[in-house]
């Protein structure tokens, strides 16, 4: 039952205890991709990061240890030019981790997955979903940053938005790496637009669950109420956390996030 479940994995803030090890996926003409996997029941979960992250932070190893405890298979992984995947970063775009996602669903994981999304791994979830409806269980977006790229640099004074269109690149500023910069090119922002899905209905039948931080300074939470409003689905909860921020890691955040999931198993097992 769900409680059962809510008390084992009261452990999840306390570390991973014995880790996956990391694992390649060769694949012909295309760099190795690094994932871990954890076998077990019927629906997996797969962790989708963010923009320039991996699957070594607090969300993607505590989503561990509770699918440990709950006997569910649990795969996360870094997309291409990330982590400890092959590649340069600056050199791939949102199409490539798409179908990076989906070489994951097709090629490592079996039966009905979950997908949870971080920030731009939200946007590739509902991607994903929208390619492989099938293999899809239901979805979680955490700060789900969708169309987010091509939204912020539209919303820019059309100066700037020249000035970066004769640059080649646009470089603005964070708080997530050393450098304290992000800086995309044209290129990069040109093929996002090919990813866009907010301008239409979405498509995507399955249960659908999206938390947010008001407080988030990098993809604002309207975007998630979006996200709510045109997919297709009849089940679909939008959590607000009022003093949540974007990475969503706070002890608190990952507890919500893994009861949310936790539901969701409950949900679907019951209906299975």
């Amino acid at each position: 039952m769900l409680t059962a479940r809510r008390s084992e994995s009261a452990g999840v803030q306390e570390g991973v205890r014995h880790k996956t090890t990391i694992q390649y996926a060769t694949r012909p003409d295309l760099p190795r991709l690094a994932y871990r996997k954890l076998k077990g029941k019927s629906p997996g979960v797969m962790f989708l990061p963010g923009f320039a992250s991996h699957m070594g932070g607090q969300k993607a190893e505590a989503l561990e240890e509770f699918c440990k405890s709950l006997g569910h298979s649990y795969l996360r992984f870094d997309y291409t030019g990330c982590g400890a995947s092959e590649g340069q970063m600056t050199d791939y775009n949102i199409g490539t981790w798409k179908k990076d996602v989906l070489y994951v669903l097709d090629e490592l994981v079996e039966g009905p997955q979950i997908l949870v999304g971080s920030s731009m791994g939200g946007w590739l979830m509902l991607l994903a979903a929208l390619a492989r409806p099938e293999k899809i269980a239901a979805l979680v977006g955490i700060s789900t940053a969708a169309d987010h790229f091509v939204t912020a640099f539209n919303t820019l004074p059309i100066e700037m938005r020249k000035e970066i269109e004769e640059r080649g690149s646009w470089s603005f500023p964070t708080r997530y790496n050393e450098e304290g910069l992000y800086t995309l090119s044209l290129d990069f922002l040109k093929e996002a637009e090919n990813h866009c899905i907010l301008q239409s209905p979405i498509p995507v039948a399955c249960p659908v669950r999206l938390i947010h931080g008001l407080k988030d300074a990098d993809v604002p939470w309207h975007v998630s109420m979006q996200v709510a409003e045109r997919v297709l689905s009849n089940d679909v909860d939008v959590i607000l956390r009022k003093h949540g921020h974007h990475r969503m890691s706070d002890k608190d955040d990952i507890k919500l996030m893994v009861y949310t999931i936790d539901d969701l198993i409950d949900k679907l097992t019951t209906l299975g």
